[in-house]
Parts: C-alpha cells; structure tokens; sequence
C-alpha cells in the first residue's frame, strides 16, 4: 500500500473556492446536511482581498461521492481536523451551517486539543448550541419522512426529488446526515478560546432565541447572535449583510455584493 500524502488528503477533504498565496485570514465553511462544498460558491464575489475561501468536502458526494458516509460526528471530526492541521500558516476561522455548525465546532475543538491550532473565530449558523441539538429519529426513516422535513425547513426546490435518478443520487446523503445527528451525544461543554458568533432566521422552525444563545457556553471570548429576517435558509436572501457583518469580526471588510445563484439548496438540520 503506497504511503498516505497529507497534502492530497487535505486537497481532497476540501474545495478552494478561492485561493490566496499568502492569505490574511483562511475561512473553512461547513456545509448543511444533504449539502455539499459547492453551496458556497456563491460567497466568491464577496470575499475580501487576503481572504481564502475553502469548503469541507462530507464524504459521500460531489468529488468524494464514492466515500463511505461517516458513521458518527467523532469520525466525521477526526479526520476533517487531521486534514485542517496542515492550516497553521494563516489565521483560521469556522463558518458552519446548521449540522456544519455542529460538526465546525467539533472540529474546532480537536484542533485546539490535538493540533494546538485556535481559530480566529467560529461562526456558526440557523443551529442550537451542541447540547440542544434536536435528535429527530430520521436517520433511518422513509424517504417520503425526510421529504416532509425539507419541505418544512424550505430552501429546497423541490422538484430535484421528482426526478427518479436524482432522488437516488441525494437521498442517502441526506439520511446519513440526519443519521449522524442521531448519533451525535450530548459533548461535554468545552470552550473555546475564540470570539463565538451566532446566525439565524427570525422564522426558522427548528431553531429558538434561546437555544441560539445557548451558544454563549461555547466561548470564552467574545460572544454575539443576530437574527435575519426568514427562515433556516435566511443566508440565501441576506448573503451580503451576512458576510459584511462575519467579515467586519473579522477585520477584513466585505466587498460588492453576489448575484443571486440558480443552484438549489439540499437541505438542512
């Protein structure tokens, strides 16, 4: 079996949206679940000079589609942070959207234990703070109960599961994410030692004010939530104030606003 090449395993667990030869400040988002890395694509018009972009490739689609899924959030953790070790020649920041939330501030705490790498700061997104992340029992449930909970959260189009072959291709993503949400017990509290700031839709289902600061515990730094008109997918209407405000945290101002995107959104939390 020839050697592992770090460099080509963390080239594969992560998409370059936008690359920087010597960056200011590398932003890592995390998808939701059933999403993929390219979801982000859409941030490229609005990042600031200096500022990389990168999105986590989850196993199981896009380039990785043949990837096994991961079987809970301690393997899915593990081996992003291995491959996010090699990122200690920039600042580091987390954007992570509703299950990436979660799966950015696992992460980000094997980094700090393990690699003794600090973020600059986590972002995290239409989520409750880890230890009230809902355990929903779809991870092994019918298609037509996952539809149900797309179709309640929006941001979809829905018509991608009218198409048989394509609703083959989505569906076990989908369920393998809400299986590892099942699977994903309550962590004990760690916090972090960076600012934590929180997103979400002021009509968003699934997530609560109070569970939105519930996020609080998870820093011991600086510490900020606000809510977007809309939605779980508020982001999708409010990407420019969105990134004014994350990159305003982060010292590096934002840039002209995104045209909207054709892509639809595969679900979230």
């Amino acid at each position: 079996m020839p050697p592992v090449n770090p460099a080509a395993t963390t080239e594969r667990q992560f998409h370059a949206i936008k690359r920087c030869p010597r960056p200011s400040v590398r932003l890592v988002c995390f998808p939701h679940s059933g999403g993929s890395a390219g979801y982000f694509r859409t941030w490229k018009p609005v990042l600031p000079e200096g500022v990389e972009l990168l999105a986590v490739r989850y196993p199981g689609r896009e380039e990785r589609l043949c990837d096994p899924f991961a079987e809970d959030m301690e393997e899915l953790a593990e081996s992003i942070a291995r491959a996010a070790a090699r990122f200690d020649d920039a600042p580091l920041a987390f954007f992570g959207h509703s299950l990436g939330s979660l799966v950015a501030y696992e992460v980000a705490v094997r980094l700090a234990a393990r690699h003794g790498i600090t973020l600059k700061a986590l972002f995290a997104s239409s989520c409750a703070a880890p230890w009230l992340a809902p355990r929903l029992g779809l991870g092994n449930a019918g298609d037509e109960a996952l539809i149900a909970r797309i179709r309640q959260l929006g941001g979809t189009d829905m018509r991608v599961f009218d198409d048989p072959e394509l609703r083959e291709l989505i569906m076990p993503a989908i369920r393998a994410d809400y299986r590892l949400l099942d699977r994903y017990t309550e962590p004990a509290t760690t916090a972090l030692d960076c600012p934590v700031h929180v997103y979400h839709g002021t009509d968003d289902p699934g997530v609560e004010a109070d569970s939105v600061a519930a996020w609080s515990r998870a820093t011991g730094h600086a510490f900020s939530t606000r809510a977007f008109p809309g939605g779980h997918f508020y982001l999708a209407d409010h990407l420019p104030e969105l990134t004014r405000d994350l990159f305003a945290r982060l010292e590096a101002p934002a840039v002209k606003p995104p045209s909207r995107s054709n892509l639809f959104y595969v679900l979230a939390m």
